[in-house]
């Protein structure tokens, strides 16, 4: 018989599955759509000579999101584009943000509890928050916002010794709120600021002298490291500042159609925090003037509803959200009735056994064409797809199976076991998927074969090129693989580029210049029916 695994499982073991989860996946695939592209374009130009305070993008200035990922990432990219490809270096800004934010929940779960509960707390926190549904695709991709989610978390691991050590940890929530503003914006760090500020009013436990200190000192810190970034962008270019300071105070959609829509991606994506915090916040009720109860909670809901009124109303907006949610969740766990326990963890072991069924059982006619229905599938959905064996990805992907039925089979019962078969089973699920799937999904993902045959069709020293309906992820992608940029057409003075760029559908060509442009290229990614890219020269 092998040993069996007692919980909660020791800071090696999660540092384990902490690495399985992060490392698989991020330096696989070529950037993505949306904000993959953009957060890499804009480091790629940073680490080429561009303006660290000044983001452009593609050639254009970009302000919607602060610098810190960008910096990151293009200090990862810079250094390490020589083992990597400057795509994957950038990425592991991404890994480095995560896992400090892995260590920052545990140690929050760990202080704010005593005795024997502390390392179950703290363990369930670290747990909750890796197995959160809405985590997975993008805690591997180029995302501002988990620079954001690994400083919230930072601020939550310094709470418990506010009363303690009123100035250190002022000064310390204070650098974490700061960071948190130049991560992703000013929602996250407010509605933790907001959270704190109210508990130290309604919990006894905070309503002192040293509770005063704690939120003066952090309150000055943050604003100071908020307003140094802010100044020397006005400083160095004010048209940026206007421009990121209009964009900051514009709010975007209505209020109850963007709660609408967070509360339905809340569903899925904070699955399985928030029923455990549903939960939590039955079973603590007696226990509600606690500040480390009340101040995560009302964080939580002050970020909602900042993000409702405000908007957008994206699911990446919600990341720094999983955060106080998951340490809240946790502190339930430990109540949580036997067959609610055993619903939550079979529901987990099924979905585990389920998807890794799947992603086997098609990766083998993926690589042998057989059976023959299943592989004529495949091919239609990735059209020129050449599939290549990998020796070493198939034993890790085999690897992550035996580990998962290890912790299945050997784990005893205990607090928190849902918790981690959950976990596990999202590490188990995008490892598999990540090492077995990654090269057929960037086959149709990436824009590389795009960029490059539309640059094989450009002619010589052509030093003009407009675009038309070209989204902004596009553009950057193209930039970053072959140094396609282009100009908004001018539709008074057609003829001021003699080439055009078009984004269009690929079932019509309405939006066509017209008849006096002769077609140059006519491509799309790889089983792409939404997109298609047609090059166009003024004759």
């Amino acid at each position: 018989m092998l040993p069996r695994l007692t919980l909660p499982l020791p800071p090696v073991a999660l540092a384990l599955l902490v690495a399985a989860y992060l490392l698989p996946g991020l330096a696989a695939h070529d950037p993505w759509k949306f904000q993959d592209a953009i957060a890499i374009g804009i480091a790629h130009g940073m680490a080429s000579g561009g303006d660290l305070l000044v983001p452009n993008l593609a050639g254009l200035r970009w302000m919607y999101d602060p610098p810190l990922y960008h910096w990151v990432a293009a200090a990862f990219g810079k250094g390490l584009q020589f083992a990597f490809g400057f795509h994957a270096a950038a990425r592991l800004a991404s890994a480095a943000f995560l896992a400090a934010a892995f260590y920052f929940i545990y140690a929050a779960g760990r202080d704010l509890s005593k005795g024997e509960q502390a390392p179950v707390n703290a363990a369930a926190a670290l747990l909750l928050l890796l197995g959160s549904v809405g985590l997975v695709v993008h805690s591997h991709e180029a995302l501002p916002d988990l620079a954001a989610l690994a400083a919230v978390c930072g601020a939550l691991a310094v709470l418990p010794h506010a009363t303690r050590r009123p100035l250190k940890a002022g000064a310390l929530f204070g650098l974490a709120l700061g960071l948190a503003f130049l991560g992703a914006g000013w929602i996250a760090p407010v509605s933790v600021l907001v959270g704190v500020a109210v508990a130290h009013l309604a919990c006894t436990e905070w309503r002192n002298r040293a509770g005063a200190v704690f939120l003066a000192t952090a309150l000055a810190t943050g604003l100071v490291i908020a307003a140094a970034w802010a100044l020397a962008l006005a400083l160095r270019s004010p048209d940026a500042f206007r421009d990121w300071w209009m964009l900051a105070a514009q709010r975007q959609g209505e209020p109850l159609a963007n709660l609408r829509r967070l509360l339905s991606t809340i569903a899925w994506f904070a699955w399985p925090a928030w029923p455990l915090a549903l939960w939590s916040a039955w079973s603590l009720r007696r226990r509600w003037r606690e500040p480390m109860i009340f101040a995560p909670v009302l964080a939580s809901l002050v970020l909602v509803g900042l993000l409702s009124w405000w908007g957008p109303a994206l699911q990446e907006n919600l990341i720094p959200m999983l955060a106080p949610l998951a340490l809240f969740a946790a502190q339930g766990i430990a109540t949580l009735r036997r067959g609610a326990e055993a619903a939550l963890d079979w529901f987990g072991v099924a979905c585990a056994l389920m998807g890794t069924a799947v992603l086997w059982s098609y990766y083998v006619p993926l690589m042998t064409g057989e059976p023959g229905p299943m592989a004529r599938s495949l091919a239609r959905t990735a059209p020129g797809f050449m599939s290549q064996f990998d020796l070493f990805a198939v034993l890790v992907a085999a690897a992550l199976v035996v580990g998962w039925l290890y912790l299945f089979f050997f784990t005893l019962r205990s607090p928190g076991r849902s918790a981690l078969r959950w976990a596990a089973g999202i590490v188990l699920l995008w490892g598999t998927f990540s090492l077995l799937w990654m090269p057929w999904a960037d086959h149709q993902k990436s824009y590389r074969s795009v960029a490059l045959q539309l640059r094989s069709r450009m002619p010589v020293g052509a030093d003009c090129l407009a675009q038309k309906s070209l989204g902004v992820s596009q553009a950057a992608a193209l930039d970053y693989h072959a140094g396609i940029r282009a100009r908004p057409f001018d539709i008074l003075k057609p003829d001021r580029c003699p080439l055009l760029l078009v984004q269009g559908s690929p079932k019509h060509e309405l939006d066509g210049p017209g008849p006096r442009w002769t077609k140059l290229a006519d491509v799309g990614r790889p089983g792409d029916k939404l997109e298609r890219y047609r090059l166009y020269r003024y004759k």
